[in-house]
């Protein structure tokens, strides 16, 4: 709805950026708030119910929409990605899957607490669907990081992040935490680099 920019939006969930007044104002209408509201929650206000409901509902209801509306831009940024062999493409493409590992959790989220909602499962399996085949977009271009080529040989040999972690002798979050560019220590980056070549032959 071109109301905030899905990292934006994910920064604001987590606390980390306080919207301007116009932008809270659209979002209170959109999720049918009285204006203001989002500055009382602030404050420590209980959020209002939407429209009849009451309880857990409302909080799935709105996770739900938030996933919708973060979803569109983020998705639309993977279609304007230049091709693998352009200069920027490494650079941007690590943008935007640092992006979608973030809609990606929210969006699984979503799913936990909306009781299965049929639109909420389909978009987590578009976003996954797409995250794979951009992941290995990237691992086979100039540039590609360690994260990249462990996830994608990773999941080109079926291991779970639990396999791959017990075949590097690493905690799972180690892994983990390289798929998600974080730096790690240089011996578990050996480790994961002969395990890359093991498995691509």
């Amino acid at each position: 709805m071109k109301i905030i920019s899905a990292p934006a939006l994910i920064d604001f969930e987590k606390g980390r950026v306080w919207p301007r007044d116009k932008t809270r104002a659209k979002l209170e209408q959109v999720v049918k708030w009285p204006p203001g509201m989002l500055a009382k929650l602030s404050a420590g206000t209980q959020a209002p119910t939407i429209g009849a409901k009451e309880g857990p509902d409302d909080t799935a209801e709105l996770l739900g929409r938030a996933v919708i509306m973060a979803a569109g831009p983020v998705l639309a940024a993977v279609n304007r990605l230049p091709g693998d062999g352009d200069p920027g493409f490494c650079e941007r493409a690590r943008v935007v899957l640092a992006d979608m590992r973030q809609l990606e959790a929210l969006t699984a989220r979503a799913v936990r607490s909306s009781q299965g909602s049929p639109g909420v499962i389909k978009l987590l399996r578009e976003i996954r669907h797409r995250y794979d085949a951009l992941m290995a977009r990237a691992a086979a271009a100039p540039g590609a990081t360690l994260g990249q080529r462990l996830y994608t040989a990773r999941h080109g040999a079926a291991l779970s992040v639990a396999e791959a972690a017990g075949a590097l002798d690493v905690a799972p979050g180690v892994v983990v935490a390289v798929e998600s560019e974080q730096q790690v220590p240089q011996e578990y980056r050996r480790r994961m680099e002969a395990l890359i070549e093991d498995l691509t032959g």
